[in-house]
Formats: structure tokens, sequence, C-alpha cells
């Protein structure tokens, strides 16, 4: 009993440790990309590409049918044979009785059909559509845990500093208190420095309410469940140092999956262009047929007695006229193909100004979190300067809330230029197609 129990404890406190473990951005993504719901879609519509692939490549398959049918003939057709053959009088006479059976075997393979053969090359771009949707997917995911790891990153950012401000303000409502109650200091003095003091914990509860919402949505980007715990490491140092002078001239719109993406889209409207063509040349196929017929005046009859037949042959199947119809199709498709390539022309711009815009945007923030960080560093400074003048009565209250002020203004901007900067950061990412880098290089 004594060993089940201490089995238990051990697994408990393993639990719990489990539970308190800090995770990392990698770890993060690793759970996302392993859990999220995306996946399963994804893989289904690779599964599909699959099947298709197969559904495609079944029409030049050997096909076997086989048919059965009864013919119950009410009113029995009649041939006439003319005078003259068999007597001086027409003769009419049924060729068939009330009942007959029909069993009949069939065999088709396609010997020869361009347009057949053009449309199985769609597979292999099918099939790498489908992966690259999967890529696509994966980058989405690595894109979003981060956005929501940062957010978490700098609320937990903006919660220290909160609190470093709601205790000095502590600490002089304690003096406060003291000199009101001595009656050196009047109670209005006490009542400024409280009411800065409640806005103060207004905001922790603000900023504890958007790390809450942010968790949720960081453990909803991973496919974690809402209600189990997850704690993120807010002591880690993310850092600010991404930038990469040689990134500017290597990068390349095709690194890009969207890129990629609509290039396949092109090579699969060219096979589509080629295959209506293809559909105007002759089409050659082969059979083989085995059958059994039976006849009776009575149902039974029908099938006392079955008369097999069978046969080979070659079918050649040559368009003539389909009143330009075909003509449409193909000029359709070389429009949308046209188009496509375009399309893709235009993207490559945009994709260039988007990784020229996010470079530019990602070096400015870098500059503004490095400038307001040395602000807050300032402030801090001056604040304590100001707090031992005020100490010392060479100050007065107005000065120091002053002071206070300032240095909440350049949290502030602090916290807001280090957000822009993470969202900088991973927008490059995105406009550099290099996502799964830099969750590799985490």
């Amino acid at each position: 009993m004594r060993k089940k129990i201490l089995i238990l404890l051990l697994f408990s406190f393993w639990l719990h440790g489990y539970a308190q473990e800090n995770w990392t951005l990698k770890q993060c993504i690793e759970y996302g990309l392993k859990n999220n719901r995306n996946n399963t879609i994804y893989a289904n519509e690779k599964l599909a590409a699959d099947a298709k692939a197969k559904e495609v490549l079944a029409d030049y398959l050997p096909k076997v049918s086989l048919t059965s049918t009864l013919d119950n003939n009410l009113k029995l057709q009649q041939s006439v044979i003319p005078a003259g053959i068999f007597g001086p009088d027409e003769i009419r006479v049924s060729l068939t009785q009330k009942y007959n059976s029909n069993f009949v075997g069939q065999l088709d393979q396609v010997i020869y059909d361009q347009s057949l053969l053009t449309g199985l090359k769609a597979n292999k771009y099918n099939k790498q559509r489908a992966d690259l949707n999967i890529e696509q997917s994966n980058e989405a995911i690595i894109y979003n845990i981060s956005i929501a790891y940062f957010q978490i990153f700098v609320y937990n950012q903006q919660l220290e500093l909160l609190k470093y401000n709601k205790e000095t303000y502590e600490k002089q409502i304690e003096i406060y208190r003291l000199q009101v109650s001595k009656g050196i200091t009047l109670q209005k003095d006490l009542d400024k420095v409280n009411v800065d003091y409640n806005n103060t914990i207004s905001q922790i509860r603000v900023a504890q309410s958007n790390l809450k919402l942010a968790e949720n949505e960081l453990k909803y980007e991973m496919g974690y469940p809402i209600n189990d715990l997850l704690t993120v490491n807010p002591s880690t140092e993310l850092g600010t140092t991404l930038l990469n002078e040689e990134s500017t001239n290597t990068f390349s719109p095709a690194s890009r999956i969207d890129y990629k993406l609509s290039e396949l889209n092109i090579k699969t409207l060219e096979i589509e262009q080629a295959r209506i063509k293809a559909e105007g040349l002759p089409k050659l196929s082969a059979y083989f047929r085995y059958g059994a017929v039976g006849f009776g005046d009575k149902l039974s009859a029908a099938y006392d007695e079955l008369l097999p037949y069978s046969a080979v042959g070659l079918k050649l199947s040559i368009p003539i006229l389909d009143f330009y119809k075909r003509n449409a199709q193909y000029k359709q498709a070389k429009i949308n193909r046209v188009n496509a390539e375009e399309s893709l022309k235009l993207a490559e711009g945009k994709y260039k100004v988007e990784y020229e815009n996010a470079y530019t945007k990602l070096s400015q923030a870098q500059t503004n979190v490095e400038n307001d960080k040395r602000n807050v560093e300032l402030a801090e400074s001056v604040l304590k300067v100001t707090d031992l003048q005020f100490q010392k009565g060479t100050t007065n209250l107005t000065d120091w809330l002053n002071t206070q002020n300032s240095l909440k203004e350049a949290q502030n901007s602090y916290l807001n230029s280090l957000y822009s900067y993470y969202q900088a950061r991973i927008d490059l990412e995105k406009a550099a197609g290099s996502l799964k880098t830099f969750y590799n290089s985490l």
C-alpha cells in the first residue's frame, strides 16, 4: 500500500512539473504543427489528389461490364417476306418469341486517346499542389503561433513595468499617509498619488485580461486544449537582432509558396489547353464481347436453352463537326492560361514590394526599440533623482508626478515599438518565404 502511495505521489509531482513547464516559441510551433486541426484538412486534400490521379488513370485501363436483360414482348414485331419468294403471297412472320433473355459481358480497352494521355500529365502537378498546400498551412501555423507568442511576451513585459510603477506609487503613498497623519502634507496631495495608483491598478487588470486572451489565442493556434495550463517563458529575451544585409539582395519571389502554387496553376492550365486540342484527334479502342440469348413463349423457357455468341473488334472514332464547341473551349483555356501568366508577373512585383516594405519596417522598428528602451532607462534614472530630491524637499509633488508620467509614456512607447518589431520580424519572414527556416533556427 505504501508503495502504491509513493508511486502516486511521484506521478503527481511529475504531472505538476510537466504542467509548469515553460514553453518556448519553438516548442509551441512544434506542437502546433502536429496538432492544429488544419493538418487533417490538408492531409485529406492530399488523399483526394491521389484518388483523383487514380480516377484519371482509370480511363486508360481496361473496363469490364456485365449486362443482363429480359424482354416481355407484349406485341411481337412482325417481318414481311415479299410475295414470290416462298409463294405467290407475302408472308408475315415474327422472328422472335414472347420472352427473350440476354446475358453479355464486354471488355473495353482504350488503345489510343491523346486527350487522356495529356490529362494524365496533370496528376503530377495535382500531387505537388497538395504538398504545397500542406507547406502553406504549416507556414500559416508558424506565423499565427509566433504572433500570439509575441503578444504574450509583450504583455508580460507590460505587466512587469506596471508592477514596477505600482511599487513606486505604493512607497510614495505610504510616506504621504504618515505625513498627512502628522499634518505635514495635505490630503489632496495624497489623493493625487492615489489617482495615479488606481489608474495603474486598472491598467494591470487590462493587461492581465489581454494576456489571458493572447494565451487562449495561442492555445487555439496550437490545437492545445483551452482549459489546460500553458505557461510560456516570459523571462526569455527573444532578441532584436535579425537583420541580415545579404538577405535583401538574395530574395527571390520563387521562394514563396504562393508563387510556386501559381506556377503549378499555369502548368495545369497548359495541360488543360493541350487536352482540349487533343479532343479533335481520332480515338481508337478495342473490345471483346461474349454473351448468350434465350427465347421462349413462357418465361421459364427463355432460360432453358441459351445460345452463346461472341465478338472481338476495334472502334475508331473521328470527330468531324461539333459546331465550334471545342474551339470555344480551347480559346477559353488559352485565355485562362495567359491571364494566369500575367497574374504571376504582377504577383512577382508585389512580392518584391512586400519584402522591401517588410525589410524597411523591420529596420525602423529595430531602431525604435533601441531608442525607446534607452528612453525608459533614462526616465527611470530621472525618476530616481527626482524621488531623492522630493524626499529631501528640494522639489515638489507636481514635478515628481510629471516625472512618473514621463516614465509611463516612455514605457508605453517601448512596449508599442517592441510589439511592432516582432510583428515586422515575422512579417519579413513571411514575405521572404522563410517561415520554416525561421522555425528551424529557433
